[in-house]
């Protein structure tokens, strides 16, 4: 059943490269992140990790402590591991606690396994997205788990839904990282 389901996820996830291709031409740059508001923890994300694929990058940043234990919660660790290309908006520990007292919790009861997966997937695009492949303003984009983010650069920051990117860029050996302030939340699982 697991191998199933992580085949129907990679073939989804496939789709929606395929899918999204066009459209990550005209999402908005994120060059212009502000890189100076990120704590001390999320600047040392470095060079030295650029081999390492998404998920080491989170483990051994240690700012993602929470995005680390519901990944491996949602069993999408092999997944997020695996040969991409991803782009990963990573919410910090700091943005999990923005959360109303009890939700991490909640999402991370194996009973809340598909709600909590829903949340990590909004997270990613199929294919690696860096600051010089997207253009000005504002765009939808597919995210793997089906449903859309808004992308909007103005001349002083870059929004994802409502989410500021904080630090744009973070290379991986399986697509790239770009970090937020908020966590993502997928319209259609709020009540």
């Amino acid at each position: 059943m697991k191998a199933n389901t992580s085949n129907n996820f990679l073939i989804k996830t496939a789709a929606l490269a395929i899918a999204t291709g066009s459209i990550l031409v005209s999402i908005p740059s994120l060059a212009l992140a502000d890189s100076t508001s990120t704590s001390a923890k999320t600047t040392k994300i470095s060079a030295t990790t650029k081999k390492a694929n998404i998920v080491e990058i989170a483990v051994a940043n240690g700012s993602f402590k929470t995005l680390v234990a519901a990944v491996k919660a949602a069993g999408l660790v092999e997944t997020l591991s695996g040969k991409g290309p991803f782009t990963v908006f990573a919410p910090t520990d700091e943005a999990f606690a923005k959360l109303p007292a009890g939700t991490v919790d909640f999402l991370l009861k194996p009973e809340n396994k598909a709600s909590l997966v829903k949340v990590l997937t909004y997270h990613v695009v199929p294919s690696a997205v860096y600051a010089k492949d997207i253009q000005a303003g504002s765009t939808l984009v597919t995210t793997v788990d089906g449903g859309s983010i808004k992308v909007t650069k103005t001349k002083k920051k870059v929004v994802i839904d409502n989410s500021k990117v904080v630090k744009a860029d973070v290379k991986a050996s399986n697509g790239v990282i770009h970090v937020i302030d908020s966590v993502l939340l997928p319209p259609d699982l709020l009540p």
